[in-house]
């Protein structure tokens, strides 16, 4: 590749990613020749400074028309555009958080880590939103993963920390391996690592052996892609990792990761697989692959909502109970994609959009309730009402999102997947009655937290103690707590900017 063929590209549609490699190689620059008696929370400012500039780089890159550059392994569609919104908005909350977090032993030696670290990490989820190829597709993946597991151990004198790092890095390297064995079955049969180029020329497989192929290879991507979801059954890693982590890293798993991961399951298995023909003969070969294999991916999301759903009503750990509410989530986004119906894209990107508020609001109170003490217990809530009224309101509110209450924009995301389930032919009748009942399930565990709350006598010998509440922390809550509330109340201000920009994704097949 010459001068004149790099120059050519339109680099401007890398805009945001360069900002944020450019602010965490600074950030890493600094807190390396800084001395150890330097403030390091202020590389996490400039770290949110940077997000933010970033996501004002992609806002002003919406209503261009869709790039791709570097021979189409990296693409600016509106697909991409929408989905790194979620991912900069979600990832400048952690920040905050990050920021925040004071936990009970020293963490300065390491702060600056913390923080470049997370930028890496998002880099990465942005690279698989706009992954044309495999291989960027991998390696967005891999800098993710990479830097999650670092950021799982990082509270290096804190044994759970260490525990959750190990048992995160054992299953992510057998997922990633599940993965890539999947990934060089279709790069063998098609002899490209493009996505486009794959979804052109699948079609034209007729061998039952290569579907046969196709079809393992279907698997070992998905199975190994559930890793990122925490789906059943490989969702193992997740309640560990969790309560071990450092509270701003779990919100980070808990929304950006996750994210990134369904992300990452539309990017390559609709691209790869709804054009693909089931069989080489009769009735198959009018049949896409993706929708013969639709029962599967049915089975897997009713799995993952009830097991999930249900062992959270044993949990008594604060950050456990958010693991398995967060798989009971990922249930609910599976049944989007085993729908594939029309407003699929509508009703994945509002429901994640409402989960990183609901979801990142409750993880602040959750910091701010437990990060002295290490005691994560639910009793640590008892009597929130009664020390500090308007936190226990904000997180009353964000449980009440997340268990669907109408009114919250939890509610909302459901509904539209629900109705989603429904509407395409054959309905999904089945899997929309274990949503509504296992819906109702976790209403047991979420009220639970609101008694504690609301109704249990304060656990704290001094009941009129209030909860000190840092500056950063309260503007999470409180920008959660109003996104949460107006985005229940007028869904059709996020739903109509989503459809006057991004047009339904209809350049995502091109």
């Amino acid at each position: 590749m010459d001068l004149d063929t790099i120059l050519s590209f339109e680099w401007g549609a890398m805009a945001p990613e360069f900002i944020i490699l450019g602010v965490a190689t600074i950030l890493s620059i600094v807190d390396l020749f800084a001395p150890k008696h330097f403030n390091r929370r202020i590389l996490g400012w400039i770290g949110f400074a940077g997000i933010l500039v970033a996501l004002g780089a992609l806002i002003n890159l919406i209503e261009l028309e869709p790039i791709s550059i570097l021979y189409d392994t990296f693409r600016l569609d509106s697909f991409a555009k929408a989905f790194k919104i979620l991912l900069l908005l979600g990832a400048a909350l952690v920040m905050i958080l990050a920021v925040s977090y004071k936990p009970k032993e020293e963490m300065e030696e390491f702060k600056g880590e913390f923080y470049y670290l997370l930028l890496a990490g998002l880099l990465g989820t942005m690279m698989m939103a706009s992954s044309g190829d495999l291989i960027t597709l991998f390696i967005g993946l891999e800098l993710l993963s990479l830097s999650s597991y670092i950021l799982a151990g990082i509270r290096k004198k804190h044994l759970p920390s260490n525990e959750s790092a190990m048992k995160y890095v054992i299953n992510g390297s057998i997922s990633t391996a599940i993965t890539l064995f999947g990934m060089s079955y279709v790069y063998g049969l098609t002899g490209t690592t493009n996505l486009i180029e794959m979804a052109a020329s699948l079609p034209n497989l007729a061998d039952s052996q290569y579907i046969y192929l196709l079809g393992l290879a279907f698997f070992m991507i998905f199975v190994g892609l559930s890793f990122k979801l925490a789906t059943v059954p490989y969702h193992m890693w997740a309640p560990d990792v969790y309560q071990g982590a450092a509270t701003p890293v779990t919100a980070f798993l808990s929304v950006v990761s996750k994210t990134a991961g369904f992300v990452i399951v539309l990017r390559v298995i609709l691209v790869i697989y709804l054009n693909t023909p089931a069989g080489a003969s009769g009735v198959d070969a009018t049949t896409r692959l993706l929708i013969s294999v639709q029962d599967y991916i049915a089975v897997l999301a009713g799995a993952t909502m009830i097991i999930g759903n249900v062992i959270a009503l044993r949990q008594r750990n604060i950050k456990r109970l958010f693991a398995y509410s967060s798989i009971a989530h990922a249930g609910y986004l599976l049944v989007a994609v085993t729908a594939l119906s029309t407003f699929m894209f509508d009703a994945l990107w509002f429901y994640l959009g409402a989960y990183l508020f609901m979801n990142l609001g409750a993880f602040a109170v959750i910091q701010l309730m437990t990060e002295k003490t290490d005691n994560e217990d639910i009793g640590q809530f008892a009597g929130l009402y009664q020390r500090s009224p308007w936190l226990a309101v904000a997180m009353g509110v964000f449980i009440l999102s997340l268990a669907g209450i109408p009114g919250t924009a939890g509610f909302i995301g459901k509904l539209n997947i629900f109705m989603g389930a429904l509407i395409q032919e054959p309905a999904h009748y089945v899997l929309a009655s274990v949503m509504i009942a296992t819906t109702v399930v976790s209403y047991f565990y979420y009220f639970g937290i609101l008694t504690q709350i609301f109704f249990r006598p304060s656990a704290i010998e001094v009941p009129t103690e209030k909860t000190k509440m840092p500056a950063g922390i309260g503007v999470v809550i409180g920008l959660c707590v109003i996104a949460t509330i107006f985005f229940g109340l007028f869904p059709n201000t996020a739903l109509d900017f989503f459809h006057t920009n991004f047009n339904g994704f209809n350049d995502f097949l091109k």
